[in-house]
C-alpha cells in the first residue's frame, strides 16, 4: 500500500527546518546531526523536503493503524541524499481526521 494521495502531502518549512534540521529543537534527538551528515542544511530545507516526499511517494506503507488524532503510516525506505548517499530512513505521516492527505510528523535513521 502507498500513503494515500501521497503527491499532495504536506512537509512544511517548519517540520524540516525548525525541527528535522534544528540541532537546538528540545525534540530533535540527534537528528539534525544525521541530516547534516548526509548533506542537508537548514538554508536549503526544500532540498530534505523533496527528499522525503520523494520516499513516500515510491515506497510502500510497512504500518498504518488508527491514532486519536487520525490515520498514521510508517514508510521505511531509502532516501536520495546530496552527496549521493541512500541511508535507510524511517519516516512517520498522519492523515489527520476529517482530512484527505498527510502530513510529515518526523523522520529518522532506521537501521537495516
Amino acid at each position: 500500500m502507498k500513503l494515500p494521495n501521497a503527491n499532495q502531502a504536506a512537509v512544511t518549512r517548519e517540520k524540516i527546518a525548525d525541527y528535522l534540521l534544528n540541532p537546538a529543537h528540545p525534540d530533535n534527538g540527534g537528528k539534525a546531526d544525521f541530516f547534516t551528515q548526509l548533506g542537508f542544511h537548514r538554508e536549503r530545507w526544500e532540498v530534505l523536503a523533496a527528499a522525503l516526499t520523494r520516499l513516500a511517494l515510491e515506497s510502500e506503507v510497512t504500518i498504518a493503524s488508527e491514532s486519536p488524532h487520525g490515520k498514521k503510516y510508517v514508510i521505511v525506505g531509502r532516501m536520495q541524499t546530496p552527496g549521493g548517499k541512500s541511508p535507510l530512513v524511517q519516516t512517520i505521516w498522519i492523515v489527520d481526521k476529517n482530512r484527505d492527505t498527510a502530513r510529515l510528523v518526523t523522520a529518522y535513521p532506521r537501521k537495516a
